[in-house]
This record gives structure tokens, C-alpha cells and sequence, in this order.
């Protein structure tokens, strides 16, 4: 089986041709989504402040509560599916969960931290929490659904069924490594790692306890490469950036991290049996845009579209500070869809849907399969191993 799925994927890769529509064995009826502000659709900006202009200028015209100028990953995962963008889960206002729902929020991290929203963005709702949120949301959208009367009472509910046929993803721990760094340093860094995996671990264990048979997980994307940081690099001595200009001490520990999830996914694997768990090299799809942007058609991969980073100064997307003594506004650049990088963390829309046409074909991941594949009629292909195409 790993053969014909192998030769499929280098047939449709090769072709530039769109992938066929999901086969009936594998009908996603929901997604379910658990991260950080890669994958936040709107929770933390109900929870505290909105993002103001210019985030959502691209795609959605307004604010939409989403760290880009337009959609993110999880928003072109919900189009390749067929399915609507997914609403925050607090986010009550027109909210729909027919189809899913979002428990991420921007500055989420694996491992509860000693920090706050106000002081350094970390958000509250670290994924344990988040875990708790869906556990309750499932609880409870089920009890209401099966005392409806009618179908009108079930508007905007999820049917009980489809937890078990839905796909859950997962994209979190860049900020586990950000906190990491800024409170013990780079090198000292990775002694906690272990832990943060088994936290990461028990969660998904949780999932799969309350359902959850299919799961999407992304690791973490080179943290050394963000603009941000690359802004504050004046000087270095030798070794301290890679070839294309990243903080390599940095990534040495993301990839540190990646090593040890894709065990422990392997090993869940091994617990879990009747789930199927996909393990995305999102790192690797990342890192490859950046190292050839200007060859994909984007400026140098280190451009900020929205925002004013320097090795002092910082004023952060859509708000205003002072460079030199004078007051500037933090707005975005001519055209965002030729910048990787929508605010010197984030990524644009235009990078988003690249990433997300890489990765969600199966071209970065383990077992080698499309998203569409992606069910637990298929969890005997747990193992087939990752395969990537330049």
C-alpha cells in the first residue's frame, strides 16, 4: 500500500494538476483546532483586544481576528475540505459549530507558564485548557442536540456523530520555545523539552479518550528565521546565523523539539490504535519558502510587511510609536501578497496558502498522506514514513 500511495503522490506532484476531491471513505464532516496564534480564527481577540487595522486586509477586507492580512493555514485547510472557516469557540457572537470549531488563541503555549496576556502575550489558554474547552463544548452541544425537539433547535450545533469522523489539528509550541529562550536562554533550553512533549502527549491521549480518532499535528516552524528576530542581529560573530541568514542556535532547538514529537507521535501510535496520527513537517515547508522566496515570487524572505522592527525600536503592526523621536504609524506595506512575513512573526496570506499546498498533500508528512486522506478508516498507514519533494 505504501508504494501505490507514494507513486500517487509523485504523480500528482509532478502533474501541477489540482488533487481529485475527497473519496467517500474518507467524508470530514468537522474540524476541530487546538494552537496559537498560527491557527487562532478569533479567540483571543474575544477573549481581550481585537487586532485593529490593518490585519484582515487582504482577504477579508476588515479585522477578522486572525494575525495576518488574510487567512491562515487552518483557514486553507477548511477550504481544501470543503468546509466553512471555523469559529472561535469564545467567540460568541455569530458563531457556527456545524462543522467544528477553533479552541486555539494567539500566545497559547503546551506547558502552562508563570506569565501573562499583559506582559508578554502569553495566553491563558494553554492547550490543557484547551483540551477542557473541547471536552466541555462536546458534553455539552451533545446533551443540547439530542434534547432538541426539532431541527431548528439543533441550528449551529455539531451532530454528536461526527466528533468521532472529524479531523482534529493541532499547532502549537512555537511559544513554549519563545518562553523557553527568554527566561533560561537558548542552550539551557532544551532540558525542559521532554516535559513539554509528554504535556503535548497527555493532551492528545485526552482527545482520544473523548473520540477524537484523526489527528493532523503540526510541529514547529524555524523560530530562528522570523523577521523579528533576524531584526535584532547586528554583528554576529561567526556561526551564529546559518546560510540564509537565520539564528541558528534557535532552530537547532526547533528542531530539537520536532525530533522528540515525531517520537512521541510514533509512540501514541503504538497506544492508540484506532487513531491515525499524522505527523506534518511544517518546519521543514517553512524554512524552504523563506530559503527560496525570491525564486517563488516574494521579496527577500526577511521583509516585514506590517510593523517597524530594529535592533532598539519595535512598533508593532496597526499601532503607533516613536522612531527617532517622531511618531510613526505601524501600517502595512504596498503589496502584502509579495511579503512572506505579515508582521515579523506571522505569515501573509500569500505564504499561508503556499505552506498549506505543500503540506496538506502530503508532501511533508507521516504517513505520507493528503488531508483529505486523513480518517481512521485509513490508521493502517500510520507508519509508511515521511516523504518530501523539493
Amino acid at each position: 500500500m505504501a508504494t501505490i500511495i507514494l507513486f500517487l503522490l509523485l504523480a500528482r506532484a509532478a502533474s501541477g494538476q489540482p488533487f481529485p476531491p475527497p473519496s467517500p471513505a474518507c467524508d470530514i464532516p468537522a474540524i476541530y483546532n487546538f494552537g496559537d496564534s498560527n491557527s487562532d480564527t478569533g479567540g483571543i481577540a474575544a477573549a481581550f483586544y481585537p487586532p485593529g487595522p490593518p490585519s484582515g486586509e487582504t482577504f477579508f477586507r476588515r479585522p477578522v481576528g486572525r494575525a495576518s492580512d488574510g487567512r491562515l493555514i487552518i483557514d486553507f485547510i477548511a477550504e481544501k475540505l470543503g468546509l466553512p472557516y471555523l469559529s472561535a469557540y469564545l467567540d460568541s457572537i455569530k458563531a457556527n459549530y456545524t462543522h467544528g470549531a477553533n479552541f486555539a488563541t494567539g500566545g497559547a503555549t503546551i506547558r502552562r507558564v508563570n506569565e501573562s496576556w499583559f506582559t508578554n502575550d502569553v495566553s491563558p489558554f494553554s492547550l490543557d485548557i484547551q483540551v477542557e474547552q473541547f471536552n466541555q463544548f462536546k458534553d455539552r452541544t451533545t446533551y443540547l442536540y439530542n434534547q432538541a425537539k426539532d431541527e431548528s433547535q439543533r441550528h449551529n450545533l455539531p451532530r454528536p456523530d461526527d466528533f468521532m469522523k472529524a479531523i482534529y489539528t493541532i499547532d502549537i509550541g512555537q511559544n513554549d520555545l519563545a518562553y523557553l529562550f527568554r527566561t533560561t536562554g537558548v542552550e539551557a533550553s532544551r532540558a525542559a523539552i521532554p516535559g513539554v512533549i509528554d504535556e503535548f502527549a497527555a493532551s492528545i491521549r485526552q482527545l482520544y479518550g473523548k473520540g477524537a480518532r484523526a489527528f493532523w499535528i503540526h510541529n514547529t516552524g524555524p523560530i530562528g528565521c522570523l523577521p523579528v528576530v533576524h531584526a535584532k542581529v547586528v554583528n554576529p560573530p561567526a556561526g551564529y546565523l546559518d546560510a540564509i541568514g537565520c539564528v541558528d542556535g534557535q532552530n537547532r532547538i526547533a528542531n530539537e523539539f520536532n525530533e522528540k514529537l515525531r517520537a512521541k507521535v510514533t509512540q501514541l501510535r503504538s497506544e492508540l490504535s484506532k487513531a491515525i496520527l499524522t505527523y506534518v513537517d511544517m518546519y521543514s515547508a517553512k524554512y524552504q519558502l523563506i530559503s527560496k522566496a525570491k525564486d517563488l515570487g516574494f521579496k527577500e524572505g526577511f521583509t516585514i510587511c506590517c510593523g517597524y522592527h530594529d535592533q532598539d525600536e519595535d512598533v508593532y503592526c496597526g499601532n503607533k510609536g516613536k522612531i527617532n523621536g517622531s511618531e510613526v504609524f505601524a501600517g502595512s506595506c504596498n503589496d502584502p501578497t509579495k511579503v512572506i512575513s505579515w508582521d515579523g512573526v506571522h505569515y501573509s496570506d500569500a505564504a499561508n496558502r503556499w505552506v498549506t499546498n505543500k503540506v496538506t498533500y502530503g508532501l511533508f508528512s507521516d504517513p505520507p498522506l493528503s488531508i483529505i486522506e486523513i480518517c481512521p478508516e485509513n490508521s493502517g498507514v500510520n507508519n509508511l514514513g515521511l516523504t518530501q519533494f523539493d
